[in-house]
């Protein structure tokens, strides 16, 4: 019996070593339906979690017009809706899907919701955060430190774990399936589109 559990343990750790890639994971779609990453292998990929009652969710429109502009240079910006932070993404995946086609014109594409933190997160986003830990609010930027004294004051010790700390979180992909940079959701699209053109 422990002959048969240490190699089922040892298929099982094989397994998570294996996943070097984004191209390695299924994620759901809007309808519930399987999506395999691999559809978007040799694409820089900007995934996101997003909310569509945040403060954030204007980048929306900033989102879909970096979409727009290098799209056709092989570009794709995957929008995962979250409710974890603050409830801010209420509603079904299609009241989600409505909302931002009709509001910003998004073309992008929209997966079904999901969680990114805790027992329920979704293993893409456990190996994002894998991958490129946090780092920090820009000192600079007024809300990155309100941010950071807000969530100073729920958890002094926020800063020591990769977890998402709030919507609009990015992660960079190169056309590797290797990820590669994050941003925090107060980082400016300059910042994002230099990346992105770096890769392109």
């Amino acid at each position: 019996m422990r002959k048969f559990l240490f190699i089922l343990m040892s298929f099982v750790t094989l397994g998570i070593c294996a996943q070097e890639s984004v191209y390695d994971f299924t994620v759901k779609g809007l309808n519930d339906e399987d999506v395999s990453m691999k559809d978007y292998s040799g694409k820089v990929l900007l995934i996101v979690n997003t909310a569509t009652k945040c403060g954030f969710t204007p980048q929306y429109k900033e989102l879909q017009a970096l979409y727009e502009k290098y799209q056709a240079r092989g570009f794709e910006v995957l929008d995962f809706p979250c409710n974890q932070f603050g409830e801010q993404a209420p509603g079904s995946n299609a009241e989600i899907h409505d909302f931002c086609t009709g509001t910003y014109n998004t073309t992008f594409t929209q997966f079904g919701k999901i969680d990114v933190n805790g027992e329920n997160e979704a293993p893409i986003f456990k190996f994002l955060k894998e991958k490129q830990a946090f780092k920090g609010f820009d000192p600079e930027n007024e809300t990155g430190k309100m941010m950071d004294q807000m969530l100073s004051r729920r958890d002094p010790n926020y800063k020591n774990n990769a977890d998402i700390k709030w919507n609009f979180t990015k992660f960079l992909v190169n056309k590797k399936g290797e990820v590669i940079a994050r941003f925090e959701p107060m980082d400016s699209m300059m910042k994002v589109e230099t990346a992105i053109r770096r890769n392109l």
